[in-house]
């Protein structure tokens, strides 16, 4: 060990002695090392524009209304006039039920109805009958009345001269009696015109009843009639149809809980989301300012489809901490379908921000940071603080300004500080 230590010592003499001697000589410095090349990277310029202030979620695709079709009456399915799958119009035929119950039952109450207005006619006739009647009653009472007045005229008469002796009294008696016997008569007419006008009340009875008659007949002719009509099923909407659920040939049932097929709206169409509650008051205020544009994505945004948000739930859910929306879209390319997942992207306004590309953002230890090339074509490693990013691109909130240039390909080969050579951009 001591002769190592002794000869790292003599060692160590003589490179000190060596370096004494190379200044003594007068000898030169060790020369620099080469400066490094630069390095050649893509670049692009930091834009203010305006981008839009959006959020994004997933929705699910509903239709914009769903009817199950069923029957209203019950009979045998005779034929189908869709096909499964197809578009259909509101009023086209979809099936037929078995008219031949409901047309048995339709001239069954027809028959019925022309029964009664027969009833009816004869009834009016026996009215017309009794008010005749009455006026020949009322004819007759006014007659013998006139009868009774100059009768009683008469009897006041004879009645003075037979006070006077003048007649015997024998005739005063048969024109007394006469006036007796025409008040009697009167009496008997009154009775006949009061017999007269109950046969009248009697007979417009008749009519009244035999009017309900026919009017409880034409509502069961018109319930036939619609009962007929029923035995032929129409779309009730415009819309796609789904399978046929009931085939020809079954019979089936008013009130059946199974629709005999389900029609679909698809033009419009509904698309369903939820977004955080945080994000509700931004919402509410974009929209008291207009409608609201909603974006739906297909096939990771190859097919778009625009809308406009519609709906806004009245209630938070509390076990998600997120309220439900709907957007409404025209559909008219069927880009969108009902039990669809699409991504969907709601625009609330659009404001002036500092835009790069997203390939420019590098992640460092500190944070997001962009290499910024300087006017001496040197470059500088610039923290900034990234805001929401857009399809191709990526908002700068702080630490940039519009106008600068920065590195979009090259990052890997970059220090700060190192000299880069702008490569000439692609030809699109």
């Amino acid at each position: 060990m001591r002769g190592v230590g002794r000869g790292l010592l003599l060692l160590g003499a003589a490179a000190l002695s060596a370096g004494c001697s190379d200044r003594a000589g007068g000898s030169q410095a060790p020369a620099a090392p080469p400066a490094r090349p630069a390095v050649p990277v893509g670049v692009a310029t930091a834009e203010q524009k305006m981008v839009p202030l959006q959020v994004s979620t997933v929705g699910n695709v509903q239709a914009y209304t769903t009817v199950g079709v069923k029957s209203q009456i019950a009979g045998q399915i005779t034929k189908v006039h869709f096909t499964e799958g197809r578009e259909v119009k509101r009023g086209d035929l979809l099936l037929t039920i078995d008219p031949r119950p409901f047309e048995a039952a339709l001239r069954q109450s027809e028959a019925n109805l022309a029964r009664d207005v027969a009833q009816v006619r004869q009834a009016e006739a026996a009215r017309g009958q009794r008010e005749a009647d009455v006026t020949q009653a009322l004819a007759n009472l006014e007659r013998d009345q006139a009868q009774v007045e100059n009768a009683r005229v008469q009897e006041q008469r004879y009645r003075d001269l037979v006070a006077k002796d003048f007649i015997a009294r024998e005739q005063y008696d048969q024109v007394r009696t006469n006036l007796a016997t025409l008040q009697a008569v009167v009496q008997a007419d009154r009775a006949a015109v009061d017999n007269a006008r109950a046969s009248v009340r009697a007979a417009e009875a008749a009519v009244e009843n035999a009017q309900a008659a026919i009017k409880g007949n034409e509502a069961m002719r018109d319930s036939a009639r619609l009962q007929l009509a029923y035995t032929t099923i129409h779309a009730p909407i415009d819309g796609r149809t789904g399978n046929l659920l009931v085939q020809p040939g079954n019979v089936v049932k008013t009130g059946e809980e199974t629709p005999l097929v389900v029609i679909a709206q698809v033009q419009p169409i509904h698309v369903s989301f939820s977004v955080p509650e945080h994000q509700l008051a931004a919402i509410n205020t974009y929209r008291g300012q207009g409608t609201l544009k909603v974006e739906a994505r297909v096939d990771g945004g190859k097919r778009t489809a625009a809308g406009a948000l519609t709906f806004v739930n009245n209630t938070v859910d509390p076990t998600t901490g997120t309220i439900q929306l709907k957007a409404t879209f025209p559909n008219a390319d069927n880009t969108l379908w009902p039990g669809q997942f699409v991504e969907v992207v709601l625009r609330l306004t659009t404001e002036s921000a500092v835009v790069v590309p997203s390939e420019a953002v590098q992640a460092g230890q500190q944070g997001s940071f962009i290499f910024v090339v300087k006017p001496d074509l040197t470059v500088e490693a610039r923290q900034v603080k990234v805001g929401r990013r857009l399809a191709r691109e990526v908002v700068i909130d702080n630490g940039l300004k519009p106008g600068e240039r920065i590195v979009t390909d090259g990052q890997l080969r970059l220090v700060p500080g190192a000299r880069v050579e702008i490569k000439p951009p692609r030809s699109s």
